[in-house]
C-alpha cells in the first residue's frame, strides 16, 4: 500500500476516534476528567482531518501518470 493511502486511513481513524470521544460526553459537564476527554476528542478529530488531507494530497502527488506515446 502506498504511504499516502496509509496516512489517509490513519487520519480517518483519528477523526472517527475524535468524534467518538467528543460525542460520548454530554454537553455542560463540570467534571474535569470528562471535560478533558471532550477537549481531547476535539483536538484528535481536528488533527485527524488534517492528517487525512495530507494523506490524500500525498497520494495524488505520487500517483504515477502513464507515459505519453508519440506516433
Amino acid at each position: 500500500m502506498k504511504m499516502g493511502a496509509v496516512i489517509a486511513v490513519t487520519g480517518l481513524g483519528m477523526f472517527i476516534v475524535g468524534l467518538i470521544m467528543f460525542y460520548s460526553i454530554e454537553l455542560g459537564q463540570t467534571d474535569p476528567i470528562l471535560r478533558f476527554i471532550k477537549n481531547t476528542g476535539t483536538f484528535v478529530g481536528i488533527s485527524g482531518m488534517g492528517v487525512f488531507l495530507a494523506g490524500v494530497l500525498l497520494y495524488l502527488i505520487n500517483k504515477n501518470e502513464p507515459p505519453i506515446k508519440e506516433h
